[in-house]
């Protein structure tokens, strides 16, 4: 019965329901069951998935082939174009603060200007940028332009010959042929390892795909304190621009990072789609200007041939050679052995030169002890170069034994020209030399060294009794290196007098024409006096035989006044007699 009734109840329950499902189908106002919106959720969300995959592929194939890169890229890149204009542009935006920016002067333009256009300097020519580049840097990324591997200061005599030339870094490679490919492999298995890629012809050598990943991933993971190691995204042609153009040479956000990666891709792109020989250029650019710290005497060291020479003290030739042979003999080993454990040092420092060629150098040396080791795994070298490598011990230059800093042949007109041009611009002679900078000066060099030659000479006493200078109340051949002397030659011309030579007999600083104040003695000033009347003796010859409408005719450049006192003096006196003539130059009436 209990089942019965049990039963009973579920037929009356369903009963029940079939009934109220029938009068509900019957009742227009009853709701429907939204069968079609779920099946449009469906369809929407394999559509969402399908395009996700359709994007991943896409990416996928673009970070192997980068074509839509090379395509845009290097149409937007033609756009961005700077001709040189006459006068003044007014379409220019000068460099920001980046350490490249700074040291060449491009930042300091908008200074530099005004200094000379208020010294009577007049701009003919300056560059003039398209509308389409105007707009590009005002958006805050770096201009285009292919960059120098080396610069500085360089000045010209009056005649356009060489008379002071610096050039830093003083070495470099001019080519990425010159570079040993020992030294690339291994600069690219440690930085940028597909940056050389011959079967990716249009590659964007500013984006590691993997790379960049990996680095992103890192940075989540910091910002939600999750475990694993930090890793670096930047290629070698984001390091360049960031070390270049970026305030003080560092990232300081992701922003930051972003106009590096996207100024890198329009400077790579900007000589067309193919980039494999700009690529090549960015691995020579890295090795010639890479920053490697400071050291005191020398200053700045950038590039991997400063570095060599400065933390090393060993030759840059010496070691291209070294890395480019092929060793017979185990000495020939350890030599080619020494020379990639100092540039690997070198390559692996500039993480934190600072720190590692400092006070950390035992650290540096156990990380190039762990790359030797994973390039001798990948086979970028072989195992009897890894075994040297390791046993090799880097030793440090002494600076108090081996100085850094090089002579560098000057002179009096040299140093004359660069004063100058140090006051001109307001920098200490250390930062002008490493302007990027052409200068002409209006010294004549040929002359200005045979001049400063002879005056050299003249501490001789074989060349001093030569000339005339010993004897009685002259010098003695004792005395004859105790003087100091002194000369200034103008050329007058149309548009007034210029210095041709400008030197004196010290080796000092010291300029004797421009920074000394003599007091003349009774002797010196009857020197000046005899050379005055001899002066005007000469005009008396030249011109006292004329007569007064000749005397009328004479042309007399400003400011020559001694010329005309004696054309004048000649004209109102008919007794022309040469002792009244010099007694009446005695009273200086002119």
């Amino acid at each position: 019965m209990t089942g019965l009734s049990t039963m009973g109840v579920f037929r009356h329950s369903d009963s029940k329901q079939e009934t109220l499902s029938a009068d509900r189908q019957d009742d227009p106002r009853a709701p429907k069951r939204p069968r079609r919106k779920r099946y449009g959720w469906r369809v929407f969300w394999v559509i969402v998935v399908l395009a996700g995959v359709a994007l991943g592929v896409a990416m996928a194939v673009e970070s192997r082939s980068s074509r839509l890169q090379a395509r845009e890229f290097s149409r937007f890149a033609a756009s961005l174009s700077y001709s040189m204009q006459p006068g003044p542009s007014h379409d220019v935006v000068y460099p920001g603060d980046g350490p490249f920016d700074k040291r060449l002067g491009y930042s300091s333009l908008d200074e530099f200007l005004p200094r000379l256009l208020k010294r009577d300097y007049v701009i003919t020519r300056q560059t003039q940028f398209s509308p389409e580049l105007m707009r590009y840097v005002q958006h805050g990324f770096f201009v285009p332009y292919e960059e120098k591997t080396q610069a500085g200061l360089s000045i010209t005599d009056c005649r356009g010959a060489p008379l002071y030339e610096f050039r830093y870094p003083q070495q470099s490679y001019p080519t990425f042929a010159s570079v040993p490919p020992l030294l690339v492999h291994s600069l690219l298995f440690i930085e940028n390892r597909d940056l050389l890629d011959p079967q990716q012809p249009l590659a964007n050598p500013a984006v590691d795909w993997p790379r960049f990943v990996k680095a992103a991933w890192s940075q989540v993971a910091k910002m939600f304190a999750l475990p694993g190691q930090s890793a670096g995204g930047s290629t070698l042609a984001t390091q360049l621009e960031k070390y270049r153009h970026s305030p003080d040479g560092l990232t300081q956000s992701g922003s930051e990072k972003l106009r590096q990666m996207i100024s890198a891709s329009v400077r790579a792109y900007q000589p067309g789609a193919e980039t494999l020989a700009v690529r090549q250029r960015v691995v020579r650019d890295y090795l010639n200007s890479v920053p490697l710290s400071a050291v005191p005497g020398h200053g700045e060291v950038h590039g991997l041939a400063e570095g060599l020479r400065v933390w090393f003290g060993v030759d840059f030739a010496r070691t291209n050679q070294l890395l480019a042979s092929s060793p017979a003999d185990q000495q020939g080993l350890a030599s080619k052995a020494l020379a990639l454990r100092e540039v690997l040092s070198l390559v692996i420092a500039q993480r934190r030169p600072s720190h590692y060629l400092a006070k950390g150098r035992a650290e540096l040396a156990e990380l190039t002890d762990s790359h030797i080791r994973l390039l001798a795994q990948a086979n970028v070298i072989d195992q009897p170069l890894a075994e040297a490598a390791l046993a090799a011990k880097v030793t440090y230059r002494d600076w108090a034994q081996q100085p850094t800093l090089q002579p560098i042949e000057t002179n009096k007109g040299i140093s004359v020209a660069r004063t100058r041009l140090s006051n001109l611009l307001n920098r200490p002679l250390y930062d002008l030399d490493r302007l990027d900078l052409s200068a002409t000066s209006t010294l004549h060099g040929d002359l200005q060294r045979s001049v400063s030659q002879y005056l050299r000479d003249l501490a001789d006493p074989e060349f001093a009794a030569k000339v005339g200078l010993l004897g009685e109340r002259l010098l003695t051949p004792a005395s004859t290196t105790q003087v100091r002397y002194s000369f200034t030659l103008f050329e007058r011309g149309a548009d007034g007098s210029r210095v041709r030579v400008q030197t004196d007999s010290t080796d000092q600083p010291f300029d004797i024409n421009e920074g000394s104040k003599l007091e003349l003695g009774s002797t010196a000033k009857m020197r000046v006096l005899t050379t005055y009347l001899e002066i005007i003796a000469e005009l008396h010859g030249r011109y006292a035989g004329m007569s007064t409408a000749e005397l009328r005719k004479v042309t007399v450049e400003e400011p020559d006044r001694l010329t005309r006192w004696a054309l004048d003096y000649l004209r109102l006196n008919k007794d022309r007699d040469l002792a009244k003539m010099l007694s009446a130059a005695l009273d200086r009436t002119y």
